[in-house]
């Protein structure tokens, strides 16, 4: 059976999978859903020392994680008083980038300042 027979209020063409009943060739089709699943997330943090200055933890803030100058002073705060600070929540190709271009910015700036990320 074409889609375009089908109601079209009724059925999602996104969702539908049109299958014929080879075995029998009775000409019967079939509607199955297809559900994706979401992807798992990861938490990304940055780790206190005694080095890195606290304007280039906000520096870093607002460059790779989009934080405001509030937001960023914050997380930096945190960072400073309890050692880790949560950066924000993204999929594990987004965090792993982060934690990457972070730690390139850190190292050029010749800062020993630390990212890492772990599953939500």
């Amino acid at each position: 059976m074409p889609l375009s027979n089908l109601d079209e209020k009724k059925y999602d063409p996104i969702l539908i999978v049109m299958q014929d009943d080879h075995e029998e060739d009775s000409g019967v089709a079939t509607v199955s859903d297809t559900k994706t699943k979401r992807p798992r997330l990861y938490n990304v943090f940055l780790h206190n020392d005694d080095y890195t200055t606290m304007e280039f933890v906000i520096f870093v803030l607002k460059r790779h994680f989009a934080k405001t100058e509030q937001e960023a002073e914050k997380i930096m705060l945190q960072v400073h008083h309890e050692g880790i600070g949560k950066c924000g929540t993204y999929t594990y190709e987004v965090a792993e980038t982060k934690v990457a271009k972070v730690l390139k910015e850190a190292k050029r700036q010749e800062h020993p300042l630390h990212c890492s990320y772990e599953p939500e």
